[in-house]
């Protein structure tokens, strides 16, 4: 081999096939700048026709051609740059409707059975990029002329960029003139989408450069934004939207307001911290904690059915009334203790006593059977009694092993079944009875030992007394 060759590897190749691809892709960067700045200004608009030609019928538009090519649609769902080009080559792709055939399961009551039936769903190239975060591609297809509030398929390009938290697709959807308050066929408008912690800077977009309805309703559930946002516990959204006006006592079409939205949202324990942030802010904005909808269902009726004692406490001191009873009949302590057995390791105890602590009449003896996984929310439920009731309803649901472990106060419940309390007890209960929803800020002015004090306030450690 002379000294003038050189053996080219594979990685050598690669590595030149790489490079070409990006002067490739560069050159075709520089050729669509040089484009844009030849691009001359939009025409003044014509002039009006004549009057007796105004009222004539518009000529019928052109429908966009349609594709059901997977390839194509490929190419701008993963933003292959240098294959849109190729695609484009064809202008009237710009618009052109990107069609999928689906075969699902419909039911047909006039047959009485399940059937398969192909189902056509539509799209656009623009809807495509944008929705998957193709910032280049949306560029290239709004510079060709797509049209950026076309509905293939019920949505705009803007909804999807939105729904999938692509911040840089709705800013350049918006420069383009992209409508923020269009519906969807859902009834949604782009602010509804912003449902994840992801798309809190498209939610920014929206209000700030696209000067976005904060309160737009959607158009079957009357959903404000921050009814979304609440629902779904994102603090930084719920800050954003009462930043900018939301109106933090709007109503669904329930008649519930963001706070019962929030308080409905928290059903995981592990994230009743920044449901609790969102309640704290919305309350701190002005929220209504009695406000109920049109079923009478209050914010903390929902917090008791969820077992979150931190939102339970901060609704109590702010106003929310401890005893107020749904359409069902339902009040707040009903409410929590359906869900005893689904949240023993919630401190259930603590929401009851925070209830009984704020006015709320004790729970019907028939209800202590619901009690029976959590021994502490049964002592405090006991301890709100004039006398304990009979246990001979409720003891057998107890399991065997709860009986062991907590052997001593089942035993003590058993034996003060039926019989009269302590003199100290009576009048507890009737103190508490007299003062009501007062208790808690009443009982602590009282001139009187704070260890009174402590048990007059329901403290139940320790056994039955």
């Amino acid at each position: 081999m002379s000294k003038d060759t050189f053996a080219f590897s594979s990685a050598t190749l690669r590595s030149l096939r790489l490079e070409q691809e990006l002067q490739d892709w560069e050159d075709a960067r520089r050729a669509l700048a040089r484009r844009r700045a030849l691009t001359r200004m939009p025409l003044p608009p014509a002039p009006r026709p004549p009057e007796r030609q105004r009222h004539q019928p518009a000529p019928a538009a052109r429908r966009p051609p349609s594709c059901r090519d997977p390839a194509v649609h490929n190419t701008f769902m993963c933003g292959d740059i240098t294959r849109v080009y190729a695609v484009l080559q064809d202008p009237s792709m710009v618009n052109a409707l990107m069609e999928t055939v689906q075969e699902e399961m419909v039911w047909a009551p006039e047959m009485g059975m399940w059937t398969l039936t192909s189902k056509t769903k539509q799209t656009s190239p623009l809807r495509l990029a944008a929705g998957h975060g193709h910032a280049a591609c949306v560029e290239e297809l709004l510079f060709r002329g797509a049209d950026v509030d076309a509905r293939p398929g019920g949505s705009t390009a803007l909804h999807d960029a939105c729904a999938g938290g692509h911040s840089a697709c709705v800013q350049l959807l918006l420069s383009h003139g992209a409508d923020p308050d269009l519906l969807a066929a859902d009834g949604n408008a782009a602010l509804h989408l912003c449902r994840s912690a992801q798309s809190f800077p498209c939610a920014e977009l929206l209000l700030t450069a696209g000067g976005a309805s904060v309160n737009a309703c959607s158009r079957d559930a009357k959903l404000a934004p921050l009814h979304v946002a609440a629902r779904r516990g994102l603090e930084e959204h719920v800050a954003l939207l009462l930043l900018h006006g939301a109106d933090v006592a709007a109503r669904n079409r329930e008649g519930e307001t963001p706070l019962n939205a929030a308080c409905a949202g928290a059903e995981r324990p592990a994230e009743a911290g920044r449901y609790l942030r969102v309640v704290q802010r919305l309350l701190g904005a002005g929220a209504d904690p009695r406000t109920a909808g049109r079923k009478q269902h209050t914010p903390l009726h929902n917090a008791c059915g969820n077992c979150c004692p931190r939102i339970v406490d901060v609704l109590l001191q702010h106003g929310a009334r401890a005893d107020a009873e749904n359409c069902a009949g339902y009040t707040p302590m009903d409410c929590l203790l359906q869900v005893v057995e689904d949240f023993p390791d919630q401190r259930p105890e603590d929401v009851a006593r925070a209830l009984l602590n704020h006015g709320a009449q004790p729970a019907s003896p028939k209800m202590l059977k619901l009690c029976c996984l959590s021994p502490l929310t049964m002592e405090v439920m006991l301890n709100s009694y004039h006398a304990v009731p009979p246990c001979e309803d409720w003891i057998d649901s107890v399991p065997t092993e709860l009986l062991k472990e907590h052997h001593t106060f089942f035993e003590s419940v058993q034996r003060l079944s039926g019989q009269p309390r302590s003199l100290q007890h009576l009048c507890r209960c009737s103190l508490r009875r007299h003062i009501g929803a007062l208790c808690q800020s009443a009982i602590t002015k009282l001139d009187i030992p704070t260890s009174l004090k402590d048990y007059l306030l329901l403290a139940t450690e320790g056994q039955l007394r």
